[in-house]
């Protein structure tokens, strides 16, 4: 039915020089930058909240420290959900609809947050739901990478996605450096321009994607790749660590702003400089896949591991010792390298299913749906990340024993790198490993 009433391409064929420089980069690019507005939106939305909230309490929202961390708790957990049907979203809509459907829903959590909080009384159950309904744009990502895969050829693929992957990361940093100050434009503070800025963006996203994007019939979902993935183990051991980098980058997105005002009061003017964790984090994930590229994914992620450990370790004596300089500083470098994790875990993915088939176009496909799998996972590790900072601030009322917890963790993410991807056992069984980059 959708095919019938919107336009499809039906020849493409990237792979062919003559054909990729006469057509294809073109229009490859054009969606790229579309996808890459609307993703940004979406991440933009997805962490809302985390600004949001530590201004409830200004507009007479007096809600305990876990309700608060709850409503950082459910964008996240919808988001993670959410992008495995968006994964499938695009063979099935195309990547045109999809788009324009996916950004247009981004309309309803900002309107409801707009009611929100401009309604005194306004219950926390209804917070709740605005929360959750913020999780649409948590669900782009896998989307959006889905959609703009099929664009390029496999030689172009990974700067293509890494831009695609970065460009929406950014728009958690832009929601943390625009939001406080819109917000105090005039005088007192007014946390329904919070959700009204996005409205205008969201519109103009969700028109450009309608007229001027592509859907590609070749575009097919492949669910026989996704029953590979499933039962292989290293899908298994890539989604776990990409928890470790991922889900670590997205949770401390979410929570940074919250943990500055709660840890540090009398620094809480500080929370308007959050952004500059996701803003560093972000633009360092492409680094991380260059670092692979050049000196192996799995050296990159274990040495990664090995510096949130540090950091976290950082940020434990900082707590203990109230120095919010070494706090501040240790969650930056904590973003840095859960940046660069997030671009060498990504870059791991193919090389490794590389070595698992020798059908060069199945390795592809299962890589592509470990991607999926591992996304999802991954943004459920930031619900994890927040979720044990409720329970610490709640339980002792510090952040030492999450920081604890954490610290345990990024050892057994540095062990299980080690154990399938660095022993020397590993090589000798198989040596293309050490050939694929891994």
């Amino acid at each position: 039915m959708w095919r019938t009433f919107m336009s499809w391409i039906n020849h493409w064929e990237p792979e062919k020089p003559e054909f990729w420089e006469s057509t294809g980069k073109r229009i490859a690019r054009k969606n790229l930058a579309l996808s890459i507005f609307a993703e940004n939106l979406g991440f933009s939305v997805w962490v809302l909240m985390s600004i949001v909230v530590v201004s409830l309490g200004s507009v007479g929202f007096n809600f305990s420290v876990g309700q608060q961390f709850w409503l950082l708790i459910v964008p996240n957990l919808v988001g993670a959900v959410l992008r495995v049907p968006y994964t499938f979203a695009v063979p099935k809509f195309g990547g045109r609809a999809w788009t324009t459907i996916s950004a247009g829903l981004l309309l309803i959590p900002t309107a409801m947050l707009a009611y929100a909080v401009s309604t005194p009384g306004t219950s926390y159950s209804f917070f709740l739901l605005t929360a959750a309904a913020m999780g649409l744009g948590g669900g782009n990502f896998s989307s959006s990478m889905a959609n703009i895969s099929f664009f390029y050829p496999e030689g172009k693929k990974g700067l293509a996605l890494g831009m695609n992957a970065a460009g929406g990361n950014l728009g958690v940093a832009i929601t943390q450096l625009i939001v406080p100050i819109v917000i105090t434009i005039g005088t007192g503070v007014h946390l329904a321009y919070a959700a009204l800025i996005w409205m205008p963006f969201i519109v103009v996203a969700t028109t450009c994607a309608w007229f001027f994007m592509d859907s590609l019939t070749q575009a097919k979902p492949d669910g026989q790749s996704y029953k590979l993935a499933l039962s292989n183990q290293h899908t298994w051991v890539m989604s776990f660590l990409y928890i470790g980098t991922f889900g670590s980058f997205i949770g401390f997105s979410f929570a940074f702003p919250s943990l500055i005002k709660i840890s540090f009061v009398d620094y809480k003017g500080w929370v308007a400089l959050a952004f500059l964790g996701a803003l560093i984090g972000s633009v360092a994930r492409p680094f991380g896949g260059w670092m692979a590229d050049r000196i192996g994914g799995a050296k990159v992620t274990a040495g990664t591991f090995v510096g949130l450990a540090i950091g976290t370790v950082g940020v434990i004596v900082s707590v203990d010792s109230k120095n919010f300089a070494l706090f501040f500083g240790s969650f930056i470098v904590l973003f840095i390298l859960a940046g660069v994790g997030n671009g060498s875990t990504y870059r791991m993915i193919p090389a490794i299913f590389k070595t698992q088939s020798d059908d060069d176009k199945s390795a592809k496909r299962q890589a592509a749906a470990v991607v999926g799998i591992a996304g999802a996972i991954g943004a459920a590790g930031g619900v994890l990340v927040n979720y044990v900072f409720k329970l610490s601030l709640e339980g002792s009322k510090t952040l030492t024993p999450a920081l604890t917890a954490f610290l345990v963790f990024y050892g057994l993410c540095l062990g299980t790198t080690w154990w399938f991807y660095l022993r020397r056992n590993v090589f000798a069984a198989r040596p293309s490993l050490a050939y694929a980059g891994v």
